[in-house]
């Protein structure tokens, strides 16, 4: 299911367990904001399809965090620049993914000055979250209804998070889009 969260940005939802990609098209750039897990990589070429794009159009993909669920389908976008905050895959539930290349998120800050990144540590220790004009992409830091991403994991910290939701509260956002 797609859904339009502004002129420019779109969610695509999946059947499947895996995170919601955001797209934001610009003129010459299109981003991704995860990739979602394995179960929805055909769910997630037929989403791009249907908005006339192929995983060849997208130039640019910023992950979150490195958990399978945002990050399995990065090798559909070749010719995609990869942004994120951690250097390798850090697996928690399932086989693990090999990201490489992965560009530091302040340079595609620096090359975007409409963007604001912030770290976030707490669900995993490479966390960020992604402020474009009002609107906040917030990975599994945070969800809709309060809701926070899980500290249990071997990467996570309590007090880090608690540190991260603290920082939140200072932004001023309109829309959240959350990683699920």
């Amino acid at each position: 299911m797609i859904i339009q969260i502004s002129p420019e940005i779109k969610a695509m939802h999946f059947q499947n367990f895996g995170s919601i990609v955001y797209l934001l098209q610009f003129p010459s750039q299109n981003i991704l904001i995860d990739t979602s897990s394995k179960e929805n990589e055909k769910e997630l070429i037929s989403s791009l399809y249907t908005l006339n794009l192929s995983p060849k159009n997208i130039n640019t993909i910023i992950l979150t965090h490195a958990h399978y669920d945002h990050t399995e389908n990065i090798n559909l976008f070749s010719n995609a620049k990869i942004y994120g905050n951690f250097t390798k895959q850090i697996n928690t539930d399932h086989t693990q993914t090999e990201i490489k290349n992965i560009l530091p998120i302040s340079s595609f800050e620096s090359l975007n000055p409409n963007f604001k990144i912030h770290k976030t540590p707490g669900h995993t220790q490479g966390d960020i979250i992604i402020q474009y004009k009002n609107i906040l992409f917030s990975g599994d830091i945070i969800f809709h209804d309060g809701y926070i991403g899980r500290t249990d994991f071997p990467e996570s910290n309590q007090q880090k998070m608690n540190q991260s939701l603290e920082f939140i509260k200072t932004l001023k956002f309109d829309i959240l889009c959350p990683g699920h």
